[in-house]
């Protein structure tokens, strides 16, 4: 009987942090412990309040840096965490380690598995140089970030991509086709499903969920805010989540409509799929011409699974999603077409046929623990076909 494989997963976020990747890589581990191999799970000391997360895998947390929000996010931040871990790799035993992003973990997971001659694979949910494009960074910053990011696709024994579009940006480092493996993205339906928990308050509300960084542009929905009200009187805006841009979207909706804009910060999952669920609709939105809109949204999934219609500020695969599978309405990224869209959301809410049918898409198409299966298979045949030519 062949030895059961060893993988390790080096990744900043993990169960019980709320986030999509968080979501995705527990889905990953999931899927490889249902296919039978050893999985020890490498990662940082959840912040306070996160719960209690006790799976029956090896899970070995380190202290790290956060910023004032508890968030691991900023080069001084990822360092905290990909130092530690490049020793705690050389001294783990494994047949393949898994990285997640940003790409200076996956260097650490790079350079570490080439000194021990073992493979890893990337598991890139995005890419990152293409998100910095969108930044205010410096050009020094976007050239070295691009060059790591390259340096680690390349020698990944293989890359698993949440899209085709993603798998596309890949494949602009020179990475050999059939490395790229695409698995899809989806979300926790038992989590952002139809049934469960509804927050009602007194006014209609629109909801924001998940991250807030610059490339995403959610400020465009604020700006709508006076239009909106105008027409109806009394609706509010809901954000749940954080992100780079939530200072300038505070300084926004004190300045705009600051009455009508709440802040929630990081909510547990059931506790945002309960918001949603009460919600007129969902906002999402990608901020066009940034180089980043071939994003597809994990917010897209977890509105519609909770029967939520999803208002698309933007262009490009998100806005196609949405449009294609009739999970809302879709729009230009400006103030006066997102205030049509939502006022017409607000005369012609969504029926409970209309819900059940948006819920329905998402289980037969977005679930995350087919996509967890997908991915496990992937970084299972990379480790495979490595052993077979070692």
């Amino acid at each position: 009987m062949q030895k059961p494989l060893k993988v390790v997963v080096a990744t900043r976020l993990f169960a019980p942090e709320v986030g999509a990747a968080a979501f995705r890589l527990k889905a990953l581990v999931d899927g490889l412990v249902e296919q039978g191999a050893v999985v020890e799970v490498i990662t940082t000391k959840p912040p306070k309040g996160s719960g209690v997360f006790k799976p029956a895998y090896k899970l070995r947390r380190w202290p790290v840096l956060r910023d004032k929000g508890g968030n691991v996010r900023g080069y001084v931040q990822y360092l905290s965490f990909d130092i530690p871990a490049f020793f705690r790799l050389l001294a783990v035993k494994a047949d393949v380690v898994v990285s997640e992003p940003p790409p200076t973990t996956g260097l650490v997971v790079a350079l570490s598995s080439l000194l021990l001659r073992r493979p890893f694979v990337y598991y890139a949910a995005d890419v990152w140089t293409e998100a910095l494009s969108a930044m205010e960074v410096p050009g020094i910053v976007k050239k070295v970030m691009g060059a790591l990011e390259g340096f680690v696709l390349r020698h990944a024994a293989a890359v698993v991509a949440v899209s085709e579009p993603v798998a596309e940006q890949v494949a602009k480092f020179n990475v050999p086709h059939d490395r790229v493996l695409v698995t899809g993205n989806g979300v926790d339906t038992a989590t952002f499903g139809l049934t469960g928990p509804t927050t009602s308050v007194d006014v209609p509300y629109f909801v924001y969920t998940g991250t807030m960084s610059e490339w995403q542009g959610a400020g465009v929905f604020i700006e709508a805010l006076p239009l909106v009200l105008a027409k109806a009187p009394g609706i509010q805006l809901r954000f749940f989540g954080q992100g780079t841009d939530e200072p300038h979207l505070k300084e926004m909706a004190e300045r705009i409509a600051p009455e009508s804009v709440h802040f929630g910060g990081v909510v547990a999952p059931h506790e945002a799929a309960s918001w949603i669920r009460g919600a007129a609709g969902a906002l999402v939105s990608i901020k066009p011409g940034q180089g980043y809109d071939f994003a597809k949204p994990t917010k897209i999934y977890a509105a519609a699974g909770c029967g939520t219609p999803v208002i698309f500020a933007g262009q490009g695969d998100g806005a196609d999603i949405v449009e294609d599978n009739e999970l809302g309405d879709t729009c230009a990224w400006n103030p006066a077409e997102v205030a049509d869209a939502m006022i017409r959301l607000l005369g012609n809410p969504a029926s409970p046929a209309k819900r059940e049918q948006l819920s329905a898409w998402v289980v037969a198409n977005c679930s995350l623990v087919s996509v967890g299966e997908s991915a496990a298979k992937a970084v299972l045949g990379a480790a495979f076909r490595e052993v077979g030519q070692a």
